[in-house]
């Protein structure tokens, strides 16, 4: 398996491309607000109303792009993973070892989203409460963190094809930082601890 086949952020967003600077510049807005709304009031506070309000939409045009609050919530977990793919993939990732530079990635990612965190509950709760109609969005964001988690084991190795074995690595690696974001948002864990867990979990991996 190719490097190519894990980028569906850059599918998504050709996809969107597809569509006119309107519709790009809508759904860009629709998210903005989403965002801002979380980052206020956390999950309560994103109500398709006020969204659709706060974006400049008619309702009946955010419920076309977006069906239900648990998808604009993922989505909106996901355009945050898209934009953290180029930061975090643009250049080697410090770290003598694989472990190490996992590492790096996931504290960095983790630093950022508990420096927000009512948003990260409101993000976290959705991808939680997801069923089988949000498919598409959990498998976009599953994916964008294989790419990230894949990236930072190559090192220096990012131009040679990703084995089966490092992708099935890196989803499970995805499942326990996920798990341990979903501790810490529902206060079961530190964020000492998640960092504590997230690390004995990617050095038990990738000893």
């Amino acid at each position: 398996m190719t490097t190519n086949s894990l980028t569906s952020t850059s599918d998504r967003e050709s996809a969107d491309a597809g569509g006119s600077a309107a519709q790009r510049d809508r759904r860009r807005r629709i998210l903005d607000a989403t965002y801002a709304l979380a980052s206020e009031g956390g999950f309560d506070a994103v109500q398709m109303r006020a969204v659709a309000e706060k974006a400049d939409v008619a309702l009946g045009t955010l419920y076309r792009y977006f069906p239900s609050k648990i998808h604009l919530l993922v989505s909106a977990l996901g355009r945050q993973f898209d934009e953290s793919v180029p930061r975090l993939t643009e250049r080697p990732v410090p770290g003598d070892t694989p472990a190490d530079r996992v590492l790096y990635v996931l504290k960095r990612m983790a630093r950022g989203m508990q420096g927000d965190p009512k948003l990260t509950e409101a993000l976290t709760r959705a991808f939680m409460f997801a069923d089988s109609s949000v498919t598409a969005e959990i498998h976009a964001v599953g994916m964008s963190m294989t790419s990230l988690v894949t990236h930072a084991m190559r090192g220096n190795d990012d131009g040679r094809e990703i084995t089966e074995e490092e992708i099935a690595v890196a989803r499970v690696l995805g499942d326990v930082w996920l798990s341990a974001l979903v501790a810490w948002v529902t206060g079961r864990s530190s964020a000492p601890e998640t960092a504590a867990h997230m690390e004995t979990a990617v050095r038990l991996v990738l000893h």
